[in-house]
């Protein structure tokens, strides 16, 4: 039987380089979001989980799908699957460190060994598409 974990994720281009974070006592970064609540919408995830890890406000309007991607989730046993739904959007307030987050970063293409299977799925989308160089 297989297990998928359901998560959101803002992505965040600027100058070509991503926004990133790493948890307290990880070594992996991450695209800022997380798992969705019970009854929450995609929108309602992203908008909550984005105040909570870095302190900033998502304009709701401006959402923008921009693709579904899925892997094996990291640390977790073969066959459980993370599925990551990405937007963009705009935001009020200076991405900081705040919760279980340690650092927030900007990355390239040139460090995709350094994030999660399914970010480095999302990556290589990226860089495909020449918005992340």
């Amino acid at each position: 039987m297989s297990t998928l974990i359901d998560k959101i994720a803002w992505i965040r281009l600027e100058g070509g380089r991503i926004l990133s974070t790493r948890s307290h006592g990880k070594d992996v970064h991450y695209l800022p979001g997380g798992k969705r609540e019970p009854g929450e919408t995609d929108l309602d995830t992203l908008v909550r989980e984005i105040d909570e890890e870095l302190a900033v406000a998502i304009v709701p309007a401006t959402a923008a799908h921009l693709g579904t991607f899925r892997a094996q989730a990291h640390g977790h046993a073969e066959g459980v699957t993370v599925q990551m739904t990405c937007y963009t959007a705009d935001h009020r307030g200076e991405p900081a460190p705040s919760n279980e987050i340690a650092e927030v970063t900007w990355l390239t293409y040139a460090d995709r060994d350094r994030v999660s299977p399914v970010d480095q799925i999302i990556f290589d989308h990226l860089h495909e598409s020449g918005k992340l160089r």
